[in-house]
């Protein structure tokens, strides 16, 4: 398999940009890290990659830089920022945006940068420190040719699908479809607890009925142990990524009525503060207060 021609940066140190430069360094690549929270560039750095103080800092010397940031706000700074990538010109290599914003976002921040893909990643922590994500890629042919080489060490499935912005289109359709198996999947357990059925009963029954999609019967199992810590995707995220399906269905003039009913049970559970905590605890925002049946 080809390689990276140089030093690859990341910028943003979540679950997802730790797992992404863990498996960079697993390979024998250079890796440079940036995060807006410095300390947490710290074990990445024990383990060999250089944390650099701003992003420009670290895609210095790079044949690639993966943005892996929580949202477009985050993602302008990091480009366009005073000690942004871009702020001093073009960068000669390859711009690899993985964070999941609005197809438009990426376009516009791109701007007159000559390398540049959106890439949006199915997977989770392990898939990504393992080279299991499947990704979804969208940008020139040129461009993602000479990308393809990094990317087939991130992922077991590469596959472009256009003109940029593609990306980011496919992996807001796959995280509304989470959004709502997920929902779903809370309604029908806290349904069947309120009627007086046992809550891991019931979501064992789901997980190994044929109406379960893998993610439900994999959150079905946080749900049983009631345990939204150590999210594998955090639910202020999905809320985030459900409103952006809303606004591109509002542009496209359609009317999606699961895709709002997520959006708005998602907002209202991180308003409820539990942003934070896995996506699954959505289920929160379904639970009567005390002494109601609303």
């Amino acid at each position: 398999m080809k390689r990276p021609d140089g030093p690859v940066a990341v910028l943003g140190l979540g679950t997802m940009g730790t797992g992404l430069a863990t498996r960079l360094l697993d390979q024998g690549i250079q890796v440079r890290v940036w995060n807006r929270t410095a300390e947490r560039a710290g074990p990445l750095a024990k383990a060999g990659a250089f944390a650099a103080a701003h992003p420009a800092d670290a895609v210095e010397g790079t044949s690639a830089a993966i943005c892996t940031v929580a949202d477009g706000e985050a993602l302008k700074a990091v480009l366009r920022g005073p000690d942004g990538v871009l702020a001093g010109g073009p960068y000669p290599g390859s711009l690899v945006c993985a964070s999941t914003v609005a197809p438009e976002e990426v376009v516009r921040l791109a701007g007159n940068a000559r390398s540049v893909l959106d890439v949006g990643m199915l997977g989770n922590r392990e898939h990504a420190r393992t080279g299991e994500l499947r990704l979804f890629v969208g940008g020139d042919e040129r461009v993602f040719t000479a990308g393809r080489p990094l990317l087939e060490l991130l992922g077991k499935d590469v596959v472009h699908l256009g003109e940029l912005g593609s990306g980011m289109r496919m992996k807001l359709l796959l995280n509304l479809l989470m959004g709502i198996e997920v929902q779903a999947l809370a309604e029908a357990v806290e349904l069947a607890v309120a009627a007086g059925l046992d809550r891991k009963l019931v979501l064992s029954t789901i997980a190994g009925s044929g109406f379960a999609s893998p993610v439900m019967a994999f959150k079905s199992k946080r749900l049983a142990a009631g345990r939204f810590d150590k999210p594998d995707f955090r639910l202020r995220l999905m809320a985030k990524d459900l409103m952006l399906v809303a606004d591109q269905a509002a542009e496209a003039g359609l009317r999606l009525p699961l895709a709002a009913a997520a959006a708005e049970t998602h907002v209202r559970a991180t308003e409820q503060g539990f942003g934070d905590e896995d996506c699954v605890a959505v289920t929160h925002a379904l639970t009567p207060k005390p002494g109601t049946h609303t």
